[in-house]
Parts: structure tokens; C-alpha cells; sequence
């Protein structure tokens, strides 16, 4: 099954204007996959959609049966019968690659105007939420709260671009959102663009799953720490970087999936 998931997060996944990494990507499908072998439940939700490179990536690797809930303004553009056109591309994409759209589970509106009952009425509680939205402190302090209102007890936050010098409230907001925490919180995974994030009873459990991940033993592992909380930082050395961009514009995103081997 990863191989047909690493396919297509290598390959489908990249004729979608998007922004995750492929080493977020396959930590994504490591958190997701385990917590489904381990029996860990719950929806998945996400706050920042664009045109659905990440919320199809989330499809592909839960299935068709589980309830992913997708929460963006979608409005970028605009089609002559009033309809934005960044939603009818993400519909697009999603027929396109064979991955429906539940479009019951899509909220089209201001995430920081959402209540928590909102998102558990439809879904219930969440095991994983993904946190893309606006990058201004108050849009982070409402979404953190707003996910950790609705998460279940072994449930996971990723933070989008974390420690990115371009939105550095981003890194203000999750600093605020863990130190506010008590410490019930703690990052427990760093890649380059985003931080996760769990419940501190659940930081060893995750810590050793990051760890232990087959489809992440490509990347040096480095520990550091946040807020006092050991966190693994998973380094992808530039040159890796370099052969996977130049194999993907030379039309070889086919073969890009063996440089994370």
C-alpha cells in the first residue's frame, strides 16, 4: 500500500499547485498510518485547502470511509457565475485524480469565526489538524484553539510554516499556543516549513514513531529542543533537495520518489 502512496505523493501529488514538502508528506502518511494500525480514531481536518494538494494527499492516505473536514475562505479568483474559481479547481483536481471531494465536509468560510461544536457535530473529535490558514498571530491563536478544543487525547496539530522568516507570527503564535498550553502540549517533530505537535502524554509514543518510520529513515534525524520538550528535526540536506527539483522540472517526478529512499 506506501508504495502506491509514495507514488502518489511523488507523482500525482505534484501537478497541484500546492506547498507541502515531500518530507512532510511522508509524515503525514507515518502519523496517519500508525495511529489507524494502533487503532488510534477520529476525524482528520484541515484549516487552508488552496487547490487541495494537502487535503488530497490526506484523502489518498485515509481512504475514502474517513471523515476529513476542510476549512478554507476560497476565494481566489472569480468565475462569471459568482462561483471563486479556486473552488472549482480544487473540484477539478479532485475528479481529475480520482480522489472525491466530500463536499458535505467542506466549510467555506473564516476558520476564526468557527466554534468548536461546529467541526465535532460534523466529524467528531480529530486525530490529526492540519493548520495552514492565515499567518498573523490572532488567525494562529484562534486555529490552535480551535484545534485543541476539537482534538482527541492522542490526537496531532502540524503547524505550517513554522520558523519561516517571511510570517513570523506563525513561530510567535505556536510559541504562544505551547507556552499557554501548561505544558499539556509539546512539539515532538520539526521539518523545514512545519512543526507537530501533541498532548505531552503522547510525546514518547510520537518521538518513537518518527523515529522508527521506515518512509522517514532517508532523513538525518537531529534532535533539538523547544520549550523544553526533546523534539526530532528531520534535516533533508540541500543536495537532495537540489536532484529532487531538477528531476521533477526535467519531467522525471516518476523517478524523484527513489532520492527519498
Amino acid at each position: 500500500m506506501n508504495s502506491a502512496i509514495r507514488k502518489f505523493i511523488f507523482h500525482d501529488l505534484q501537478t497541484i499547485e500546492g506547498y507541502i514538502d515531500p518530507p512532510d508528506a511522508l509524515v503525514f502518511l507515518s502519523l496517519l498510518q500508525t495511529q489507524k494500525s494502533r487503532k488510534l480514531d477520529g476525524a482528520i481536518a484541515e484549516i487552508g485547502v488552496f487547490y487541495g494538494r494537502s487535503y488530497f494527499l490526506l484523502r489518498k492516505i485515509a481512504g475514502n470511509d474517513e471523515k476529513i473536514l476542510a476549512i478554507d475562505l476560497f476565494d481566489i479568483g472569480q468565475t462569471t457565475e459568482g462561483m471563486p474559481s479556486q473552488y472549482s479547481r480544487f473540484l477539478e483536481n479532485g475528479r481529475r485524480l480520482g480522489v472525491p471531494v466530500d463536499e458535505e465536509l467542506i466549510i467555506r468560510g473564516d476558520s476564526t469565526k468557527l466554534e468548536p461544536s461546529q467541526l465535532t457535530g460534523k466529524i467528531g473529535k480529530i486525530r490529526f489538524f492540519s493548520i495552514d490558514g492565515g499567518h498573523m498571530l490572532q488567525h494562529i491563536d484562534a486555529d490552535s484553539n480551535l484545534a485543541m478544543e476539537t482534538l482527541a487525547d492522542h490526537g496531532v496539530i502540524a503547524f505550517d510554516d513554522t520558523f519561516n522568516p517571511a510570517w513570523p507570527e506563525v513561530t510567535v503564535g505556536v510559541a504562544d499556543f505551547l507556552r499557554k498550553s501548561g505544558g499539556a502540549f509539546s512539539a515532538f517533530c520539526m521539518t523545514k516549513y512545519k512543526t507537530y505537535v501533541c498532548r505531552r502524554e503522547f510525546h514518547e509514543f510520537y518521538t518513537d514513531l518518527i523515529a522508527n518510520s521506515a518512509d522517514l529513515a532517508a532523513f538525518d534525524h537531529v534532535e533539538t529542543e523547544f520549550l523544553g520538550s526533546k523534539v526530532a528535526r528531520l534535516h533533508n540536506p540541500i543536495s537532495r533537495r537540489m536532484v529532487y527539483e531538477l528531476m521533477v522540472r526535467s519531467g522525471m517526478s516518476a523517478l524523484s520518489e527513489r532520492v527519498y529512499r
